[in-house]
């Protein structure tokens, strides 16, 4: 496997060592999970293909990189705690083969994907979520395949139980201040709440046909 998501661009953080190869393996493994419809190695791909981008806003690359790579390593749409339990699964993971100041920061931004609320000046995490909500200011088109692939995941829910649970993480984006915090990426922010909008829109129209029937 070659590319953003290839064993050369993870030894370029972790080494090339028999554990660290067996991790690169494990945590490929885990995003390949037949159940991903969105949350797959396409979407880790772009996320650290956009980390790359604004990589030279940020004081520590090389942990926004790793962040990425393990920002949804466990994801199960029925447990709320995946942001937690891929940050446990980094510590993990991660021990041994980078400094541990660098781990504690990877596990800290692996959190913060949770709500996507960096703080004031921080760059590394900016830079992580902005790359991570960057399908946000997708063209409507792609934006709409985005939405679906993400209603695939929970298709455990029934539409009434998934439309409200969508509608309440839709309204928690578009109360962030900003969606984008890096200069690199502002000129998405538009274009990402026009798309969120019209999604909520639509849910919350379904939603009241619903409880009208």
């Amino acid at each position: 496997m070659s590319g953003p998501v290839g064993f050369d661009a993870w030894t370029a953080l972790a080494g090339d060592s028999p554990t660290s190869r067996t991790e690169w393996a494990a945590v490929v493994a885990a995003w390949s999970e037949p159940h991903r419809t969105y949350h797959d190695l396409a979407h880790l791909a772009a996320v650290l293909g956009l980390v790359d981008r604004l990589a030279p806003d940020v004081p520590d690359p090389a942990a926004v990189r790793l962040a990425a790579w393990y920002h949804d390593v466990v994801y199960d749409p029925r447990r709320a705690d995946n942001e937690q339990v891929s940050a446990d699964r980094a510590r993990a993971g991660l021990r041994g083969l980078v400094p541990d100041e660098r781990v504690d920061e990877v596990v800290r931004l692996v959190l913060l994907t949770a709500g996507h609320d960096a703080a004031p000046g921080d760059a590394n995490g900016a830079a992580l979520c902005d790359a991570d909500l960057a399908v946000l200011a997708s063209p409507p088109a792609a934006y709409a395949g985005y939405a679906s692939a993400v209603r695939a995941e929970y298709g455990h829910l029934d539409d009434e139980t998934f439309t409200a649970g969508r509608i309440a993480v839709l309204e928690q984006l578009l109360a962030l201040p900003r969606l984008y915090r890096l200069p690199a990426a502002e000129e998405w922010e538009p274009l990402a709440r026009a798309n969120l909008g019209a999604e909520l829109t639509l849910l919350r129209q379904r939603a009241g046909g619903a409880s009208g029937a």
